[in-house]
């Protein structure tokens, strides 16, 4: 036979060889998965053959696992029968992985691995670390509080699952009363008995003004010289009790405002305003969003405040909203926009009986 054609047929029977062995450690990985979920394979017979195959030493590894070498290789050899295959090859003088024991303790290790992290993972859970916490929170809180807060929550619980809604303070409502979310953040006033509501900071009021108005030349802005411009709001359905506040505060300042533009988006409601369509009150944090065409300009004294609320179902027990609203108490902090808040640990779910009563508003 030529050369060139044995050599050519060589390749060839290599080729089917490596083929062959492919296939056989994709066999012996389903196997094991398959045995292993039918419970003929044992988590402890993996961390006996764990131990052997990396001290390829049936002494050290009894010594490593505390155990007899007698019971060890009998164990060794009962997962050889439910597998059907040989895992090691065995001499007087040496112990070797087999190519199916290779295959063996590369999944062996993963699986370990995996119920090890599925135990500490649900010890973690059950000390309220580890968990998916549902949040609602209005625009203006992502300016200031939240952020603040989330940076705390992701250094002490890195692992946690957050879902963040956009939420306006009615829909919060809503979907704390459906269990669609756990924790709310909110503008009061908020009334509904079904929840505990706690003020945890107080912002002063600010006009958002057209960057050409000619109140943009002062540095404070009285309630009272509004009264000839459109107020741009947001819908009343949203937050009842907030845009009757607002409503209420123009009235006391001895005009009733004409509400030209109402808008869910907090970048709209700036969007109407930088276009020169009407002004609009906002907390003091709307500072933090600066918007081209828009100029914020804080309210002669007697300036009103806006109140920032947690909120949450009175019978909630949850171990994760506990742990965020100690969070949430350790991110309160007097601002330089003349915030100011609290949130006492007496307004904690599962604290002392009787202490979840709704803040005052």
């Amino acid at each position: 036979m030529p050369q060139d054609r044995s050599t050519a047929l060589c390749g060839v029977g290599q080729g089917y060889e490596r083929r062959a062995q492919h296939v056989k450690h994709i066999f012996v990985a389903v196997l094991i998965s398959f045995l292993y979920q039918l419970g003929t394979v044992e988590l402890r017979q993996l961390r006996y053959f764990v131990a052997v195959a990396e001290e390829l030493h049936f002494g050290r590894a009894a010594a490593r696992l505390r155990m007899a070498q007698p019971p060890l290789s009998q164990q060794i050899q009962a997962l050889e029968r439910d597998l059907g295959v040989a895992l090691l090859h065995r001499t007087t003088r040496r112990v070797a992985l087999t190519a199916a024991g290779s295959t063996l303790l590369a999944h062996a290790r993963r699986l370990l691995q995996q119920v090890e992290r599925a135990v500490h993972t649900t010890q973690r859970a059950s000390r309220g670390e580890i968990a998916q916490l549902a949040i609602g929170f209005v625009p203006s809180a992502d300016l200031d509080i939240l952020p603040r807060a989330l940076r705390l929550w992701r250094k002490r619980f890195p692992e946690a699952e957050l879902e963040l809604r956009s939420l306006l303070p009615g829909q919060q409502v809503e979907a704390l009363r459906h269990v669609q979310i756990q924790l709310g953040l909110l503008r009061l006033p908020v009334d509904d008995r079904g929840l505990v509501v706690k003020s945890i900071q107080r912002e002063l009021l600010m006009a958002a003004l057209p960057r050409r108005h000619p109140l943009a030349r002062g540095p404070r802005v009285r309630i009272s010289d509004l009264k000839s411009d459109a107020m741009i709001l947001f819908p009343r359905r949203t937050a009842p009790g907030q845009y009757d506040w607002l409503l209420t505060t123009c009235r006391r300042a001895g005009y009733a405002p004409r509400v030209l533009h109402e808008t869910e988006s907090l970048q709209t409601n700036l969007g109407l305003v930088a276009a020169g369509l009407g002004v609009s009150l906002l907390p003091a944090s709307i500072r933090n969003l600066r918007r081209v065409g828009v100029v914020y300009r804080p309210l002669a004294p007697p300036a009103p405040w806006v109140e920032m609320a947690v909120a949450y179902r009175r019978e909630e027990r949850s171990e994760m909203v506990h742990a965020f609203l100690g969070v949430l108490r350790k991110a309160i902090r007097p601002s330089h926009g003349g915030a100011s808040g609290s949130l006492s640990r007496a307004s904690w779910p599962g604290r002392q009986p009787g202490s979840e009563k709704r803040a005052r508003l």
